[in-house]
Order: C-alpha cells, then structure tokens, then sequence
C-alpha cells in the first residue's frame, strides 16, 4: 500500500484539520462537517493525479483546443455515517462517479471495550474493473475498512482501490497495509500514535459522526 500522509506537507490542509480537532470550534457541527469535506476535495485532488488521462478536444468559441481529462470509471462509497461529509468533498470534485454506501458500526460487547465490525447495508455498483474510492475519516483500528472490503467483494474486483481519510493511528494504518491489496493508496490528512482502551484515536479530534451529525442512542 502506498501511503500519501499530506498532513507532513505545509498547506491550508493543516488548518482545516486543526479547526476538526480545537474542542470549541468543533462544536459548531456545520463548520465540522464543512471543513470535512473541504479535507475530501484537497485529498480528491491530490489523488487525482495519480488516474490515467487522455487527451480531449473541446470545441471553443474561437477554435479547438486538445486537453488532458481523466477516463477513470470511480466509485465513491461513503462508510456511514460517519463518512458522508467526507464523501461529499471527494464527489465535488469526481462529480461524474458512481456512488455506492456501506453502513459499518462498532457493536461493543457488554461491559467490555471489546467490539465487533457489523456491515448491515451495502448499496453499491459493479466494481469489476472500476476504481474505488473508501471514505471513512477516522481510521482507528482498520477493522471497518477490512470489514467493507469483503463485504464489497460480491460487486466485482476494482483495478485500484483508493482511501481517504482524515485522521488515522499508526496501529491502524499498519493493519490497513496488510489487509489491502498491494496497489492500494492510502490518502490521509494526519496520523496520530496512540489508540485508547476504547480504539479510540489519541489525541483525535472525537466521534466524527456524532459531531457530524448529533450524538446517537
């Protein structure tokens, strides 16, 4: 798997992702979720320039002229709910992909900070040949995308797989690299050291979905 930590690099990036995680700012969940999907169109277009392109002529009004496009076939799936901010980012700027929505949660055994991965709804497209595109922002324990992976396994084999995230752990991240096929990107916003008793990612930013989106029974 490659790994494209972005967070390394100097740019507003940084900003947006320090605003995710300032426990005042956070509160306000609209500028949460929009500064999410911010996140999602800087790593869409970071990833973006890694597809095939060819050459396109376009007619202007004063002549042709030749430009290079991308000819990807994209499948952008949101792992909910968590993922949706995140997946509208990405499909601002991939306006012409398929869409496809998986529901993964963690079901805590009781009285334990154990926890299994259940994936009780898929919607998605045939993935044969396709590139696909995993939104899911915060990637504690890799556990969900490998549960998503094989629950997608029955719509066809992409040629690429693609993941994006906003914040990740380094335990995580690792687990991520063994599960995935070898050609696997990772495209990641910052990556923490540290998960707590609760697979939670230290110092994080929270529970991206219930600042999303509200806080859930």
């Amino acid at each position: 798997m490659t790994i494209h930590n972005l967070g390394l690099e100097n740019s507003v990036l940084n900003q947006f992702v320090l605003e995710l995680r300032d426990v005042t700012i956070q509160k306000d969940s609209m500028r949460f979720r929009r500064n999410v999907e911010r996140i999602g169109e800087i790593l869409g277009y970071e990833l973006s320039k890694t597809l095939e392109f060819v050459h396109k002529t376009v007619q202007t009004p004063l002549g042709e002229q030749k430009t290079l496009v991308p000819v990807e076939e994209i499948v952008l799936c949101a792992i909910l709910r968590a993922g949706l901010p995140l997946h509208n980012g990405l499909l601002n700027y991939f306006d012409k992909a398929e869409n496809a929505f998986i529901s993964a949660y963690r079901d805590h055994k009781r009285d334990s900070d154990d926890f299994d991965i259940v994936v009780n709804y898929l919607a998605s497209p045939r993935l044969e040949n396709k590139t696909l595109i995993l939104a899911d922002p915060m990637l504690a324990t890799g556990k969900t995308l490998e549960n998503t992976l094989q629950a997608m396994k029955g719509h066809g084999t992409p040629r690429q797989i693609h993941i994006v995230s906003v914040i990740g752990s380094e335990s995580g991240v690792g687990y991520t690299e063994k599960v995935f096929p070898e050609n696997t990107h990772l495209w990641i916003a910052a990556v923490d050291q540290e998960l707590n008793a609760k697979s939670y990612i230290v110092p994080g930013l929270g529970d991206a979905g219930d600042l999303s989106f509200g806080v859930k029974l």
